[in-house]
């Protein structure tokens, strides 16, 4: 991947040629009894392709919708972009700085509470000390979770990590946004309070990639879309065509 923090104009993301391709193994040898019993037995793998030529390009200030079925390769996509994966073969060019919302609770510690997951979170995401001491408060009030801030992580239910993390990745300046099933595990109530940050988002020309299964977002917030199917790019095109493609086919 090459990450080039300018901005530029007319482009936010150029991809090109992207495959990926992972190997999974036969049977692994789980115990010493298996290790001692069967020392010289090899772990056989299958090849499994989960992207293979995957190109497009996003435009800057664009809403870009990913979707598909589970397995279609949508989250690996996303982590290339993230710069998480290293796609086998092609090219990523990310023009502006990027701030990913991936897996829900990546970088965060269940032995910590609320406030220093905050701390560790923001500054794996970049921000100082100081940005994050300014932006504490913020956080907390967006994710509704000010009461909480000193009760370990492990005590949070799944929709208090999920306001948590997003809360964090929106305060990162950012000129590219990545978003993984933001709306998944969030209430009705924090469902809005995000689609109140898209409009804010798409008003302040930031670049947003969306990944979702809930077809009404992607339909009213995303500009274009794909849709990927086994690892290819079934269906390229407006978020609305892509979507009535989508929906013809489950």
């Amino acid at each position: 991947m090459i990450a080039d923090r300018r901005p530029v104009a007319g482009v936010a993301i150029e991809a090109s040629g992207i495959s990926k391709t992972f190997a999974l193994p036969h049977a692994e040898r789980t115990t010493i009894k298996e290790h001692f019993l069967h020392p010289l037995k090899r772990t056989t793998y299958d090849r499994q392709v989960v992207l293979h030529e995957i190109s497009f390009e996003i435009q800057s200030g664009e809403f870009f919708g990913i979707i598909g079925l589970n397995g279609s390769g949508k989250s690996t996509l996303l982590k290339i972009l993230a710069g998480i994966y290293r796609a086998d073969t092609g090219s990523v060019r990310i023009h502006g700085k990027l701030s990913p919302f991936i897996e829900l609770g990546v970088g965060f510690n269940p032995d910590l509470t609320g406030r220093d997951n905050i701390l560790v979170n923001g500054t794996l995401l970049g921000l100082s000390r100081a940005e994050l001491e300014a932006r504490y408060d913020s956080i907390l009030d967006f994710a509704e979770l000010a009461r909480f801030a000193d009760q370990k992580l492990r005590n949070y239910s799944s929709g208090m990590q999920l306001r948590l993390a997003y809360s964090i990745a929106i305060q990162v300046p950012f000129d590219i946004l990545l978003l993984d099933e933001v709306l998944a595990v969030g209430d009705q109530e924090f469902q809005q309070k995000c689609f109140a940050t898209f409009h804010e988002f798409r008003a302040a020309g930031k670049t947003i990639v969306f990944v979702s299964h809930d077809m009404k977002s992607v339909g009213d917030f995303c500009d274009r879309a794909i849709l990927l199917e086994r690892g290819i790019v079934k269906a390229s095109g407006s978020a609305e065509d892509v979507v009535a493609a989508y929906v013809g086919e489950t």
